[in-house]
Formats: C-alpha cells, sequence, structure tokens
C-alpha cells in the first residue's frame, strides 16, 4: 500500500524512527543520505510546546531536504495536545506523529507515550482531536499494549482508523518488556491484516534482510528502523541493495566510515555548538568505528577530547594507519568470496576489535 503525505507517495519505504537525543537534523541528514525514506524529529512534549521552551522549538527545525518529515508529539492531556499539533503543523512538516509508544518511566508513569495503553478510551479521543484540529495527516506509534496480558492492539488500530489516524507504526513489544526479548512481529502481521491504513512495522531490525523479511512475510507497508541505525546508518542503503538484488552489500570502507563520520561530526558542531557537538557525536563514533582492528584503544582516545580540530586530526589519522587498512583490505577480500557461488552467504562481523 503506498503511503502518501501530502505531494509525497512512498512505497516499500525505510524509516528511520524517531529517537530522543538521536533522530536530530544532522542524523537524520546521515541516515536521509544512506536512503531513508521517511525521518521523524525527535519526540517533544506537548507541554514544553506549549509554554514555547526554546528547546521544544529548536527540536520542530525542519530544512527542505528532509522532506518527507513528520514531528512527533507527546503528551497526557488532550487539550495540549491539540494546541501542540497546531504548533507543529505550522512548521512546515508532512504530517503529525503522536506518539503512544515510549517505555521510559518519566513518561509513561505520567500517563503518556505507552502510559496511554492503559486508557484506552482516552488514547482514541486524542486521536480524533488531534486528526480534526489539523489539515496535516496525522498518524500514530505506539506498542502491542501494557503488557502481555493486555494486548488489545488489533482493537486499538482498528478505533484508531476509524477516528482518522492516516497510518500505524507499530513495536512490536509490550510496554513492560521495554526492549528486552524479541519483538512479535505476529502480532504487526494481524494488525494490518485487520486496518485498511498503511502499517509500519518496528523493532529488532539490524540486518538488510530482516528489513526485506519485513515485507515478505509480515506484508507491511514500510519498516521503521530505530537502534539498528544509531551504531550502522548504512542499514537502509544495504537493505535497499539486498531487496533489489538478493545480496549483500560490501560493509563500507575505512575511507567511507571515516568521511562519513566527519560529516555527521561537522554537522553536529554546527547544529549544536563544539563543546556539546562533539560530545554528543560519541554515542555515533563507536558504532561508525565498530568491527574495525585494534580500535578499542583509540576509541578511549577520542572520547577525551571536546575539541572538533583534535577530534578531525584524530579520525584522519586512522586513514593513514597501516596496520588498520590492511585489515579492512582483507575483510574486503572475504567479503568478496563469501560473495561467490560456494562461498557462505553472510558475513556477520568486520573483524574482531583489540579490547
Amino acid at each position: 500500500m503506498t503511503i502518501k503525505y501530502g505531494k509525497y507517495e512512498i512505497d516499500n519505504g525505510l524509516y528511520l524512527a524517531p529517537m530522543e537525543d538521536v533522530s536530530d537534523y544532522p542524523f537524520r541528514m546521515i541516515c536521509k543520505k544512506l536512503g531513508a525514506d521517511v525521518v521523524y524529529s525527535e519526540f517533544i512534549s506537548s507541554e514544553a510546546l506549549i509554554r514555547e521552551a526554546e528547546k521544544a522549538f529548536k527540536k520542530m527545525t525542519i530544512k527542505p531536504e528532509e522532506h518527507p518529515i513528520g514531528i512527533q508529539i507527546y503528551g497526557n492531556r488532550i487539550e495540549a495536545m491539540v494546541e501542540a499539533a497546531q504548533i507543529a503543523a505550522d512548521k512546515g512538516p508532512d504530517f503529525i506523529d503522536i506518539n503512544f509508544g515510549c517505555p521510559v518511566k518519566k513518561v509513561a508513569l505520567k500517563g503518556a507515550g505507552s502510559g496511554l495503553l492503559q486508557d484506552v478510551p482516552k488514547m482514541i479521543a486524542m486521536c480524533e482531536a488531534v486528526a480534526r484540529a489539523v489539515e496535516l495527516p496525522v498518524t500514530a506509534k505506539t506498542r502491542l499494549g501494557w503488557d502481555h496480558k493486555a494486548i488489545e492492539i488489533v482493537e486499538i488500530a482498528r478505533q484508531m482508523e476509524a477516528v482518522g489516524i492516516e497510518a500505524l507504526a507499530l513495536h512490536g513489544r509490550t510496554r513492560a518488556q521495554g526492549y528486552k526479548g524479541e519483538a512479535d512481529w505476529e502480532w504487526i502481521a494481524r494488525v494490518k491484516e485487520a486496518v485498511n491504513i498503511p502499517v509500519i512495522g518496528n523493532g529488532d531490525i539490524t540486518e538488510p534482510r530482516q528489513a526485506v523479511e519485513a515485507f515478505e512475510k509480515y506484508k507491511v507497508d514500510a519498516v521503521m528502523i530505530g537502534r539498528g541505525a544509531i551504531h550502522n546508518p548504512w542499514i537502509f542503503r544495504d537493505a535497499k541493495h539486498y531487496r533489489e538484488t538478493g545480496e549483500i552489500a560490501p560493509p563500507p570502507s575505512l575511507e567511507e566510515r571515516i568521511d562519513l563520520l566527519l560529516e555527521h561530526l561537522r554537522m553536529s558542531v554546527e547544529y549544536k555548538g563544539e563543546r556539546r557537538g562533539v560530545i554528543e557525536m560519541r554515542k555515533h563514533t563507536s558504532g561508525y568505528l565498530k568491527g574495525l582492528p585494534h580500535i578499542a584503544r583509540f576509541r578511549s582516545q577520542l572520547v577525551q577530547t571536546d575539541r572538533l580540530d583534535e577530534t578531525e586530526e584524530m579520525l584522519l589519522s586512522l586513514k593513514e594507519n597501516k596496520m588498520i587498512r590492511d585489515a579492512v583490505k582483507d575483510i574486503e577480500q572475504r567479503h568478496r568470496h563469501k560473495q561467490q557461488p560456494g562461498g557462505d552467504e553472510v558475513i556477520t562481523c568486520c573483524a574482531t576489535e583489540e579490547e
């Protein structure tokens, strides 16, 4: 099913999940560059928006090259959510998304995010009020239920559709699970069969083959990737390559890793300022460098600085490290061998790190 956001039409899309302190403008642009079809803002408190909090408004900054993009809001008061949706709509997104999935205690236990799974009538009333309040498409993201004793997601999805929700992103865990255990995609498939709106599957997509399987086996309309993209933004590109060719793409070269990391770092500094931009990149740096041989000591040195020039210098020095370059060439050769007839299908990692 084609998913429409105004003039944009998305078929079999790969979505970057909204993630607090992760899916900011720099990371969204990196993922867009690597093939993400749709992105979201970090989730934003409705109460912060109606109080005109500066940090909340900055999260709604949208650049022309980011479209299609949604602004995600959360809260426990319907009136505040309506007002926040109207404020967000004026910032130029292609859709407004309501967060009913956040499992974090400070959100869920205050009756917002996945906490609304304990008050389904209020959840549905909120969906209806927000959908009526803005002209943009309104979508929702949620989980299977509060816990395994209260999985009512099929009926919830039907009710959401009835009151105007135009697409549903579903994470295949309950709130009680958090991020433990495995996502249950069978429930996602059941919801897909029960409604006529697009269903976006989410949960445990960390490899290209898993993304393709989600389309083929569970018949979802789009696949949302969250934690699997934090340390591997190439997953969007590689999933599309696998879907088109049936082959696992070669791992990114050392030069590609460093160049992309530097691009991300510089955007982060431009967006956040030098010290904060460098420090907040650390959550991504380990992922960009993961699997490179003898990299653990280098990473420990990298986190000792909060200066852009020093970080750039250290990263550029990696390109000239002969031991690492030779090891990466060996990895690339092994990958080519694996793709030949009779070779194993997948390389599961690049190399063993020195710890």
